[in-house]
């Protein structure tokens, strides 16, 4: 089965179309999103209502802090993100708040475990960031895969028998087997907000016949993304950053 998974769409319709047609293009059969569904872009109605459309597909879907903060004002945030996040408020409707009320923090499918952040304290929204995180967060858990965002750069860490950590800085559309005597922690790249110096959308493909990952970029259209949240008088820099890919 080829699964396409997502994190970090972060209200950016035009990247999350575009992803999701590429996709499909090569096949996607099923689909695993991994939070942050609201935040920072222009269209948090249409972003949740498709994954809310997507679950009942059968596709998978986690909490993400920016998700956990529409209904918990107690979320740290930045300022920024703080005042979209009160926008966004007033753009869902009831459905789709209560929607993101009800996500799991975690979800977990055969022998791969899906969240948003760090695993080992997922409500805590820990960065995974190096090695060191990275072992914490496998040592939570028994899957031989699991797969996060959050930090909106792809990256990919794996564990010996030993527990010696590797770090890889994953190129994109280049298959990587996971090989079985070792444990993976895939870091997806973000959606709708990459911040790895790469304006295309990013997002991860898994092929578990072949046990294999492979990591894809979606150009967009960022001056349509860019407008949006301009046109709803957020800030201006959640738009410039989207060209830089920062």
């Amino acid at each position: 089965m080829l699964i396409a998974l997502f994190a970090d769409i972060h209200a950016n319709r035009p990247a999350f179309e575009a992803c999701l047609a590429q996709a499909r293009g090569y096949g996607a059969q099923r689909f695993v999103l991994l939070g942050d569904y609201v935040g920072y872009g222009a269209n948090p109605d249409w972003a949740v209502s498709t994954v809310m459309d997507l679950v009942d597909g059968g596709a998978i879907a986690v909490l993400g802090n920016h998700d956990s903060a529409i209904a918990n004002p107690r979320e740290q945030l930045n300022v920024e993100a703080r005042m979209v996040t009160e926008w966004t408020r007033g753009v869902l409707g009831t459905a789709q708040r209560k929607f993101l009320a009800e996500l799991p923090l975690t979800q977990q499918s055969d022998d791969r475990l899906y969240v948003h952040a760090d695993a080992s304290q997922p409500k805590q929204w820990i960065y995974v960031a190096s090695a060191t995180e990275a072992a914490q967060s496998l040592i939570a858990t028994s899957a031989h895969v699991s797969f996060c965002g959050h930090i909106h750069k792809p990256a990919l860490y794996t564990m010996s028998a030993t527990a010696k950590m590797t770090a890889f800085t994953p190129t994109t559309g280049a298959a990587i087997p996971l090989a079985v005597g070792r444990r993976w922690l895939a870091v997806l790249g973000s959606v709708g907000q990459p911040r790895d110096g790469n304006p295309a959308a990013s997002y991860l493909m898994l092929d578990t016949a072949k046990n294999e990952i492979t990591y894809c970029r979606a150009p967009y259209d960022i001056e349509a993304a860019a407008a949006a949240i301009r046109n709803q008088g957020l800030p201006t820099w959640l738009a410039d950053r989207l060209f830089r890919g920062t």
